[in-house]
């Protein structure tokens, strides 16, 4: 049976290498993946268990450096979970190690940014969810509520190894138990601290006001997830992955009334954004609120071609997304944007994972939708010609994203066009057979 590998990606002389290491993979085994029509998490958990590090940062059981400020909750035997600080081996200002914000914006590479996660060190330590009045946890509150990066020493039960990859968490280096651990005192975020002190505030309203007054995702996600926010005796750690969704989700749903409440666009619109091995489309239709987030992964183990998607109508969803978190993070993305504008759209989003993508969590879906929504937009007359303008910088058929959609397949039909408006040219798929 055939065997095939990967190239690995290059990095940065000195700091660290990785692949996509496929050579344990069996060519049929990838090229089966679209015939059973897998979900994508099973699909991502082949991809991730394909995202190997080859070299990352080498510490020992003793460390001294920075928090950016950055910490970790797994979810992981809930409610009784490893949290910790994750710290960087070096001194003074490493915030751009756990701002994602101003990655993508930042035009960062992904060489660079998968340095920065894989120079963060996890240390863990066993707590239980609800226990927030004790020491170690009170040291996690006070590096997620602080302004600034904080000088940490951890001494770990044994030699920190491995490195975590995922589609909903940013990746991290080593990791290790933690038998002690200091910081240095910090100040911390005005809006944070206020937020900490009002027990009588819920969780939901502290997020959103947070959003509102301008604190990046990332310091109301990591300040929710140590138990800084809502009634007093609500509070409770929340794993990372669960607070991103949970604050993807709030924001969110804040966002939509306001929306509803806006006049409808009077035209159709397309968004684009490509970066970090992805292209995004972002449909603006002029329609009521209803939302359809596409994505496609082609290419990036093997010969794969994978279209995965999920919608909600004017009603909100109720259960959850089989799509994952990337699912509410558009959302919000394109939500914030109208909002901003005083505008009502349905959406449709298109995106595109090519050959060299890694996964880096959901931070990448939010931050190039949100960079796609800051284009200016490209206006059209009807879907057709909306979508054949995105034909033209997407690798995959429009018709294979119209095959697995539901929103935007009935939006064509109910607009008498065919499948064969959209077909790709001969010379389309055989580049992309090539690739």
């Amino acid at each position: 049976m055939a065997i095939f590998r990967i190239p690995p990606v290059s990095a940065a002389p000195g700091q660290f290498t990785f692949s996509l290491h496929t050579s344990f993979i069996n060519r049929e085994i990838i090229d089966s993946l679209e015939e059973a029509m897998i979900g994508k998490g099973a699909y991502l958990k082949q991809l991730t268990a394909a995202t190997l590090q080859m070299k990352s940062v080498a510490v020992g059981k003793e460390l001294e450096g920075s928090s950016p400020p950055s910490v970790f909750i797994g979810s992981w035997n809930y409610p009784d979970v490893y949290a910790g600080p994750m710290i960087a081996p070096l001194h003074g200002d490493t915030a751009i190690m756990d701002m994602p914000e101003s990655w993508i914006s930042g035009h960062k590479t992904q060489d660079e940014i998968i340095g920065y996660r894989l120079n963060l060190v996890r240390g863990k330590h066993m707590v239980n969810a609800a226990d927030l009045d004790n020491r170690f946890v009170e040291k996690l509150q006070e590096i997620s509520l602080s302004d600034t990066s904080i000088e940490s020493e951890v001494s770990f039960e044994s030699v920190p190894a491995g490195t975590s990859f995922s589609e909903e968490h940013t990746p991290f280096g080593p990791s290790a138990a933690i038998e002690r651990f200091e910081i240095e005192s910090g100040k911390w975020d005005r809006n944070l601290e206020k937020v900490y002190y009002d027990t009588d505030l819920k969780s939901a309203d502290a997020v959103v006001d947070l959003h509102q007054k301008g604190v990046p995702f990332s310091s109301i996600q990591k300040a929710f997830s140590v138990g800084t926010m809502g009634c007093d005796r609500g509070r409770h750690l929340v794993p990372t992955r669960w607070s991103i969704t949970a604050c993807d989700t709030m924001i969110g749903d804040r966002l939509l009334r306001e929306v509803k409440k806006c006049p409808v666009l009077d035209s159709w619109r397309v968004h684009e954004y490509s970066s970090l091995n992805n292209n995004y489309a972002v449909i603006l239709m002029p329609t009521g609120w209803q939302y359809e987030w596409s994505e496609a992964f082609l290419h990036v183990l093997g010969n794969e071609e994978l279209v995965f998607s999920d919608h909600e109508g004017t009603r909100k969803k109720t259960d959850y997304s089989p799509l994952g978190g990337c699912y509410y993070s558009c959302k919000m993305a394109v939500l914030e944007a109208l909002a901003q504008e005083q505008k009502q759209a349905g959406a449709i989003i298109l995106r595109e994972a090519l050959h060299g993508y890694v996964p880096l969590g959901v931070f990448n879906v939010r931050e190039n939708v949100r960079s796609a929504m800051r284009q200016p937009a490209q206006e059209f007359e009807d879907i057709r010609s909306a979508l054949s303008h995105i034909s033209e910088k997407f690798t995959l058929p429009m018709q294979r994203f119209i095959e697995e959609s539901n929103l935007l397949r009935n939006t064509i039909r109910e607009r008498q066009c065919t499948f064969r408006d959209f077909a790709a040219p001969p010379h389309d798929h055989d580049r992309i057979a090539g690739m």
